[in-house]
């Protein structure tokens, strides 16, 4: 007997592991029958698994938060018992504003510190000759895009709310949005920043492990009621997408796994430039400059599909940082429990890891959820107040 689900995604490289296991059959071999869904908004993803289309999806980690939390829309709890991804983001900047940030850094191009300084000179320069502040493209409002553009930004002293304008994008729409000039870069997953460099439109800036070493990106997701109603659908879930995180991760295989990725029905673009997005070998210029990080996007090596809690806590740090709620001791202890290790262990036989990690960032001190006060303190930008 098998299990039909609907499982909804937004066509990106992270999504890899719910296409493979489909498409490679693991997930039948754990008695799921999974259609997948192609949405073109989170807030759409977000919504139909929020009602009951869907019964898992492919969503944005903090938007698990915001929904566990009943934050900008209603309070649905959201289990996550898997991570889709770590990383897998890029900074992208039109050529204009590319040339304009080489002209003003001091240092190496590569460190955040450097760039996030040389945006800060040329916001100063632009307020000076009375250009119009520069527009940014993120995801989501509450988006890993969205939280580490900030971080970013306001590590060089750059207000991402009173010095530049950040606006709301669905992934698809970033290139031709660059392209047009509505916006003078922006944060997005793969393979939208390869994309914008194929097309010469944009220099992908950073990878977002520049920024931040290991970032939890999306997770599957599934209505916390509904996995308590059906715990074996969970676990079956688990082990069919470890399977195929497993199978991606395997070198040999990543020629296989782009021509999966690059069908219309699924991301829809060149399997060439999934493949470099797989491989952590990306054109970061329309001149042809390679650039290679073995942390670009990390789908099950290192541990890299297991929960982290602590994850969970940066993010509502974020939220908090920026305006979006309030810090509350009780709402740290819902955003951390949305995160779901025990659950991921129960299906795969891991062994529970000792004690809470600390997430570290190329700008401020290592993050401790025991002490998101302490942290949010360090920083002199941000609308949270004590």
């Amino acid at each position: 007997m098998t299990t039909p689900l609907r499982i909804g995604f937004i066509p990106l490289v992270d999504a890899a592991a719910l296409i493979v296991a489909v498409d490679k059959g693991f997930a039948a071999a754990e008695g799921l029958d999974i259609t997948l869904v192609r949405e073109v908004s989170w807030s759409n993803v977000r919504d139909k698994l929020n009602i009951g289309l869907f019964g898992a999806a492919h969503l944005l980690a903090p938007v698990a938060i915001a929904s566990s939390l009943g934050l900008g829309h209603v309070k649905v709890p959201i289990a996550a018992p898997f991570n889709l991804g770590l990383n897998g983001n890029a900074i992208t900047v039109s050529p204009a504003l590319h040339a304009a940030l080489m002209e003003e850094i001091d240092g190496d191009r590569f460190d955040p510190m450097a760039t996030s300084r040389a945006l800060a000179r040329v916001v100063a320069k632009r307020r000076k000759e009375g250009t119009e502040p520069l527009t940014f493209g993120m995801t989501f409002p509450f988006s890993t895009h969205n939280y580490q553009l900030r971080f970013w930004m306001a590590a060089g002293g750059v207000d991402p709310d009173e010095d530049v304008q950040l606006v709301v994008l669905p992934p698809p729409y970033m290139v031709d949005s660059l392209a047009s000039g509505h916006v003078d870069g922006f944060c997005v997953g793969a393979p939208w920043n390869s994309i914008a460099v194929d097309l010469g439109v944009g220099h992908i800036l950073h990878f977002v492990a520049d920024i931040l070493p290991s970032a939890v990106e999306k997770v599957l997701a599934v209505r916390q009621d509904w996995s308590e109603k059906h715990p074996d659908v969970v676990t079956s879930l688990v082990r069919a997408h470890l399977r195929a995180a497993d199978f991606i991760e395997q070198p040999e295989n990543r020629s296989e796994v782009a021509r999966l990725l690059a069908q219309p029905e699924r991301i829809g673009v060149d399997a060439e430039v999934i493949q470099r997005t797989l491989d952590g070998r990306l054109k970061i210029s329309p001149d042809g400059t390679m650039r290679e990080s073995s942390r670009y996007l990390l789908v099950g090596r290192e541990a890299a599909a297991r929960p982290d809690p602590a994850q969970a806590a940066w993010l509502y740090a974020q939220m908090v940082r920026w305006g979006q709620t309030p810090f509350r001791a009780d709402a740290l202890r819902t955003v951390m429990a949305v995160f779901r290790p025990d659950l991921y262990d129960a299906a795969t036989g891991t062994a529970p890891a000792d004690g809470v990690r600390t997430i570290s960032a190329f700008a401020g001190p290592p993050f401790d959820p025991n002490d998101v006060a302490g942290h949010l303190a360090a920083f002199r930008i941000g609308r949270w107040t004590p």
